[in-house]
């Protein structure tokens, strides 16, 4: 009866160890995951590793990615600069979902998105990714609120929670008051205010930025960098692709893309956009 009594209390001991081992393999996988109280966040939304993109064949053969790699943590700012026909908008299409690398690998969001077809790739943009361009593309005939609602009609969101989501997201970037004006009605500043509302609406969780600032005057790039970092601090990821260090200087880490490598990495301390536009 003793030998029996002991044999079930090992199996309840080893049966404890082995629960309290996974706890722990938990709790060190949540460590990981966690933000870290000093640092920020440790875990990588994006992760590229030896992205190579390669246009044509034969002798139009383009190398426009040579082995591209870099992690982005959630909440950073990165700003991506390089010449024309450094490989920095290949690596931002690659990056947005719009283009598929040639080799490598892409894991955005903890997914490996490298392999996946067109119409994944459009999922995966509209769940995760915002995107804010040049050149507005907003639909010249259709009201402010209409435009921001656009993304939202392709996720299958109900009408009245995309008209709700709608105002929320104008008014955040400043535009509560112009919900029914057209693009025509709005400055370029303002338009490009409606561009970066459709680009949060869906709650993404990395916005790509393609020269935001380039169409605009310097006082009203100041307001979108602020906005941007405004952005950043409640806690979504920012990669901006600019050729003007004063826009790059807004955020808190640059990369220069040349010949298609990544041949600079570095922190920096960002310019505060804010206390600029109150100057």
């Amino acid at each position: 009866p003793h030998r029996g009594i002991h044999a079930d209390r090992g199996r309840v001991q080893r049966r404890d160890r082995q629960k309290q081992a996974r706890l722990g393999q938990r709790a060190t996988g949540a460590a990981l995951r966690a933000p870290d109280v000093l640092g920020g966040p440790v875990t990588p939304i994006i992760r590229l590793e030896d992205i190579k993109k390669v246009y044509g064949e034969g002798e139009t053969t383009v190398h426009a990615l040579r082995g591209a790699s870099l992690s982005i943590l959630e909440g950073e700012f990165v700003a991506v600069m390089g010449p024309s026909g450094s490989g920095k908008s290949t690596l931002m299409n690659v990056i947005g979902c719009l283009d598929q690398p040639s080799s490598g690998t892409y894991i955005l969001g903890g997914q490996d998105v490298s392999t996946l077809d067109a119409s994944e790739l459009a999922e995966i943009r509209n769940q995760l990714l915002g995107f804010v361009f040049q050149s507005f593309n907003l639909l010249p005939r259709t009201s402010a609120v209409e435009n921001v609602e656009l993304p939202m009609v392709y996720a299958g969101v109900p009408a009245k929670e995309r008209r709700e989501r709608a105002i929320e997201a104008l008014g955040r970037v400043g535009l509560g008051n112009r919900l029914d004006h057209r693009p025509n009605q709005l400055s370029g500043g303002q338009q490009q205010r409606v561009a970066i509302a459709r680009a949060i609406v869906n709650r993404p969780r990395v916005i790509v930025a393609d020269e935001p600032t380039d169409a605009l005057d310097s006082r009203t790039s100041l307001e979108i960098m602020a906005l941007f970092q405004e952005l950043v601090a409640s806690g979504m990821t920012v990669v901006l692709v600019t050729h003007e260090p004063d826009i790059a200087a807004y955020a808190d880490r640059l990369l220069i893309v040349r010949d298609g490598s990544i041949v600079s990495d570095e922190k920096q301390v960002p310019v505060a956009a804010t206390e600029k536009v109150e100057a």
